[in-house]
């Protein structure tokens, strides 16, 4: 089992004030519902919701928000226009590709803030496939390293989970698995009584791209920027 594909992948940044906690609720909200109109507001039938579910509990996102937004994407709870799901592609400072997946109650409106902020920092938007095609779709899982962890013990264990790869870097492994396998790894991974970071869906690139310092803060810059973004999810990109 490989440790070097790397996952540049999902670019978090966790708030502590009561406004980016809002704004944390409020994304994770748009996640609950999509997947609650996509597959049922069953948990144990709908693995998109119970994964979009585990993570607003891990920003201690209220039970009631959550409640209100399975309710919203069953259609039980009527208040607002539909919330839709959409992945731009883009290339970045450096040409680096992006991917970069928001939650829209109206794209016109997401569109062309994403476009504005790209161009601010010498991004630009591209068609459809333009970028996607250096990308797969995998699952992944993040496990946080505790100091007493032996690392090959760990993964010893993602690895008869299921694992398809596995990646330590700093103080997190991330276990790759097939798209339609990453429940099953995350179940028996918490069997063996390993805690469960995030575990979902992301875009792996296929190819690795580098660029100048230069080009780094400027993209540093821009992440930043769409992150403050209030419709943008994830973004992904092949660095």
């Amino acid at each position: 089992m490989s440790g070097h594909s790397h996952w540049a992948g999902i670019k978090h940044r966790k708030g502590l004030n009561d406004a980016k906690r809002a704004k944390i609720f409020t994304k994770y909200g748009k996640l609950i519902t999509i997947a609650a109109r996509e597959g049922g507001g069953d948990m144990e039938t709908n693995f998109k919701l119970r994964l979009a579910t585990d993570r607003a509990r891990a920003e201690n996102m209220p039970k009631e928000n959550i409640e209100r937004a399975i309710k919203r994407g069953t259609g039980e709870l009527k208040d607002g226009a539909e919330i839709v799901e959409v992945v731009y592609e883009a290339y970045g400072p450096g040409n680096v590709a992006m991917l970069i997946k928001c939650a829209t109650d109206n794209k016109n409106r997401t569109l062309g803030e994403i476009k504005t902020i790209l161009s601010k920092m010498t991004g630009k938007m591209v068609p459809a496939g333009s970028v996607s095609f250096l990308f797969k779709l995998v699952g992944a899982i993040s496990i946080s390293l505790e100091k007493d962890i032996n690392q090959a013990t760990l993964e010893m264990k993602a690895i008869e989970a299921g694992a398809e790869d596995t990646l330590f870097d700093d103080n997190l492994l991330t276990v790759y698995t097939k798209i339609e396998n990453v429940q099953k790894v995350k179940e028996n991974l918490e069997k063996e009584n390993i805690t469960i970071d995030n575990a979902g869906l992301i875009y792996l690139p296929t190819q690795k791209h580098t660029f100048s310092d230069k080009d780094k803060d400027t993209y540093e810059k821009l992440l930043e920027a769409l992150d403050e973004q209030d419709d943008t999810e994830e973004i992904y990109d092949n660095l």
